[in-house]
């Protein structure tokens, strides 16, 4: 699979830049592992009256600099693809100074629906594993308070949009242009796309559904990765002209980049596949065998991963979970 790369040096932390005809974006001084460089929110408008997608985290020098890119412009509308907390945070805020709706396909989903934890002998090992590792390289011992992986995205439960947007509904228009929403979910059950058509040329504001410099997080209970799968479906067989992540550079032609998400994913899925029917029936034990060569510290969120996969093969029937009536990452695994 390849990636794509946002060079640094190519944007500045709050500055407003245009990254296409219509669209600038102003990035948030948050990087992380989930969010690459920072978030991306995008301004698109070519004239006073704007639309603003993704405001971003709750982060003051963000907040800021939102104010002085969006000064002397009406806002008319605030778009928001999913309510992480990388996200959706600002859209208070900036609703609140501008009186524009916020318009989003939902608030975050909520599912019961307990997918356990990882087996203790496991974690313990792997701390070990870890301990060891930093003691023969010489390495300090991390504060304990902050050696726990962090495995999903914070979630934005504060968020309910004023406006809800389905498939096909037209978010906001201009004399020349019109942006169109797509649900596309998968990484969350309410995350949407946004397409901007301008006199014909389609850009595809993707979220975290497309993001060029990695593979998206899709962790049960509410991200699902058949639903994610069958949205990538639906957003290569478009012809957009360009895709703009709210993290990491802008993708050209993008409907050949994400058939190869599709398919990397599917190799994935026949990996996962292959494994239980090896004989490899828990969740540690596939990781430990597929993820060999990735760094120990990422086998946590990799355990999830492969819940979403397991979650998939079960609903079509193609492998059974024992010892729970839903897929867990405690659950043992056989084929069908």
């Amino acid at each position: 699979m390849r990636f794509l790369t946002l060079d640094p040096g190519s944007f500045t932390y709050g500055e407003s830049e245009p990254v296409a005809p219509l669209v600038r974006r102003v990035i948030a001084n948050n990087p992380s592992k989930f969010t690459y460089h920072g978030t991306g929110t995008y301004i698109v408008g070519g004239g006073s009256d704007v639309v603003v997608i993704d405001p971003g985290p709750r982060l003051d020098s963000h907040r800021d600099a939102l104010g002085a890119a969006l000064e002397g412009c009406t806002v008319r509308a605030i778009l928001v693809t999913h309510c992480h907390a990388d996200h959706s945070p600002l859209a208070a805020w900036l609703a609140g100074e501008t009186g524009a709706p916020t318009v989003a396909h939902g608030p975050h989903g909520d599912d019961p629906w307990d997918i356990g934890d990882d087996p203790p002998a496991v974690l313990a090992a792997e701390a070990a594993a870890l301990e060891a590792a930093r003691t023969a390289a010489g390495e300090p011992r991390p504060d304990p308070e902050g050696e726990e992986a962090v495995v999903e995205e914070a979630i934005d439960r504060e968020f309910t949009p004023d406006v809800v947007a389905r498939t096909g509904d037209v978010v906001a228009t201009a004399a020349r242009w019109s942006i169109t929403a797509l649900h596309t979910p998968g990484h969350t059950s309410n995350h949407t796309c946004f397409a901007l058509d301008d006199d014909g040329t389609t850009t595809l504001f993707t979220g975290d559904h497309v993001m060029g410099w990695s593979t998206t997080v899709v962790s049960p209970p509410d991200g699902d990765m058949a639903a994610y799968v069958e949205s990538l479906r639906v957003v290569a067989a478009r012809r957009d002209g360009l895709a703009l992540p709210t993290h990491g550079p802008p993708i050209p032609a993008p409907s050949g980049f994400v058939a190869e998400l599709i398919d990397h994913r599917l190799e994935r899925e026949r990996q996962v596949l292959d494994a239980v029917r090896r004989g490899l029936d828990t969740i540690s034990a596939i990781v430990a065998d597929l993820y060999v060569d990735v760094r120990l510290e990422l086998h946590k969120p990799a355990r999830r991963s492969v819940l979403a996969h397991l979650v998939k093969l079960v609903d079509e029937g193609r492998v059974a979970v024992t010892g729970a009536s839903r897929p867990r990452l405690d659950a043992t695994y056989a084929p069908i």
